[in-house]
């Protein structure tokens, strides 16, 4: 038998005991559900609103504040025997001769019970014969603090709540990631550091309403499906309607009607937004995320811009303020710095690109050329360490129909991986955010152009730590600008391009109506969550990102 298949016979054989070994534990936990049921009991119990009321685990804990050493420990003597009736996911169970610990969890924290035989009885028994790691119990008790200074309840009595059939996964053993995108729900029990993530996430978009509400901005909600393919340059997801026989397409941008919102005389509104795209996956992409674009009437990109930084700032404050402690450790490992942003136009940026690469100016227009010195180039910019994918930058260029897209293509490949070598703190110690400014028209349909160079449009995005956070621009309100433009869109899916708006008829009507001078706005929330807490990948942030089915006999 070949290597290959002793190791893939070996590896079947192991899951198939895991599996074994999970079904006995499950049909051994199932026979203590039903020995609880024989005596009365219900395993999965709801009513859990009679007696006195529950406390949440850090509420009771933040009753004894005062109680704590400077080690944080606490005294036994400061601590009153307050009654409790708490209630959580039994993590840790051990026996210490008529004693045991249980540690439990609920969403604010974790709580030990301590369980003294001497005073629960006949009960006592059915702690280690009925309870499991994984079980939901409550308990009642008085406040007390254990030899160690550990703050704990000292039970009078407790119950089964609900019955975990299936055995919580260590820390350690879990681990897998597939299975922790798969299976969410075990992932944030096992996986404390997971919980925190997403609380951080709850935290950041909360944060963020809060800004904009704070300056009068109103949040909406515009549709999900949409008749036409609008708002940004995407490949969309198909559905129908049934009793309209009518195709549509999950939206790829809410831009389009938060701007007839503008028109309507919402001179400022937001919206988070949940948004589809069919495109690959990757570390940086999810077929459904969520965005938040919102839209300024009498404002500039400019003005954007300084809003963006102010934005940024308060939300990374908020998050700080809400959890310290994982904010601390975040803020650590950070390679990149709010310090300060800088504001480069992308000609300027492709300028410096080429300069530190060692190139000459030339290489932006000849390299789609057949007698280009690519060889002489590659090994200027191998000199000077700059890495640059010399085959897919000739083949981009030569799908450029225009001089704007070539402007675009050479900035994503001579400028835009060099970000964040480029432009660092004064120290050099972390890369600075990058506003990347005045982009060409072609290749931003819904933008206006800049007063003085119609070549160029007002719109920046911003890059931190390498990658794309936001996008915005001053709004194109120029009904017949605007129908061109379209039209161009509409040229181009002619022509096989796949990822183009729609004519959208309706929406150079609702321009011809007057919209008032206008910037907008959108950013990724998952791609902001990811920054801010470190996350290497948007699965991290996504509670249920996109996957293959399961394997079946999984």
């Amino acid at each position: 038998m070949s290597e290959d298949k002793q190791e893939k016979k070996g590896s079947s054989s192991a899951a198939a005991a895991t599996q074994h070994a999970e079904e006995t534990l499950i049909a051994v936990r199932k026979e203590k559900a039903t020995k609880i049921r024989g005596r009365g009991e219900n395993p999965f119990a709801n009513d859990v609103t009679s007696g006195e009321p529950l406390v949440d685990l850090a509420a009771a804990r933040a009753r004894f504040d005062g109680a704590k050493n400077a080690a944080g420990r606490y005294d036994a003597e400061k601590v009153a025997p307050e009654p409790l009736r708490i209630s959580g996911r039994v993590l840790f169970l051990r026996q210490m001769g008529g004693v045991s610990f249980v540690r439990l969890r609920d969403r604010t924290g974790e709580l030990q019970l301590y369980c003294d035989e001497a005073v629960l009885g006949e009960a006592y028994a059915r702690l280690h014969e009925e309870i499991d790691l994984g079980d939901i119990i409550e308990a009642s008790g008085t406040a007390m603090a254990t030899q160690k200074g550990e703050l704990s309840v000292k039970a009078t009595s407790f119950r089964l709540l609900t019955k975990a059939y299936r055995p919580l996964p260590t820390k350690t053993s879990f681990k897998d990631v597939e299975a922790r995108y798969r299976m969410r729900y075990v992932d944030l029990v096992a996986n404390r550091e997971v919980a925190t993530v997403f609380r951080a996430r709850t935290f950041i978009i909360s944060a963020l309403r809060r800004f904009f509400d704070g300056k009068g901005f109103l949040e909406v909600e515009t549709p999900t499906m949409h008749t036409i393919i609008g708002g940004a340059a995407a490949r969309p997801f198909k559905t129908h309607h049934n009793t309209l026989d009518m195709e549509l397409f999950m939206r790829i941008a809410p831009e389009l009607y938060l701007k007839r919102l503008v028109v309507g005389g919402f001179e400022r509104v937001y919206e988070i937004a949940r948004c589809y795209r069919n495109e690959g996956l990757s570390t940086r992409h999810n077929p459904e995320f969520t965005m938040l674009e919102y839209y300024q009437a009498y404002a500039t990109y400019e003005t954007l811009m300084d809003q963006t930084e102010a934005m940024l700032r308060a939300v990374d404050e908020a998050l700080a303020a809400a959890v310290p402690e994982e904010h601390a450790s975040w803020a650590k490992a950070r390679t990149w710095s709010f310090e300060r942003f800088v504001r480069v136009p992308m000609a300027k940026a492709i300028e410096n690109a080429l300069a530190r690469s060692g190139l000459p100016p030339e290489v932006a227009t000849r390299v789609a050329d057949d007698d280009a010195p690519i060889k002489a180039w590659a090994k200027a910019a191998k000199e000077k360490k700059r890495e640059i994918d010399w085959a897919n930058f000739r083949s981009g260029m030569k799908k450029c129909d225009s001089e704007g897209e070539r402007v675009f293509c050479a900035y994503e490949y001579l400028a835009e991986p060099f970000l964040t070598a480029d432009y660092r703190t004064d120290d050099g110690s972390k890369s600075l955010p990058v506003f990347i400014i005045d982009y060409p028209f072609e290749v931003s349909p819904l933008a206006r152009k800049k007063d003085g160079n119609e070549a160029l449009v007002d719109r920046f995005e911003l890059f931190v730590d390498g990658r794309e956070l936001c996008n915005a621009f001053s709004e194109l309100n120029d009904p017949e600008d605007q129908d061109a433009r379209f039209r161009a869109q509409v040229e181009k899916k002619a022509k096989g391009a796949e990822e183009t708006m729609d004519y959208d008829a309706d929406y150079v009507r609702a321009l011809e109506y007057g919209m008032p001078p206008t910037a907008g706005f959108g950013m990724g929330v998952d791609r902001l969550t990811m920054l801010l807490t470190g996350a290497a990948s948007i699965r991290d942030v996504i509670l249920f990102p996109l996957l293959r089915p399961e394997a079946s006999g999984s």
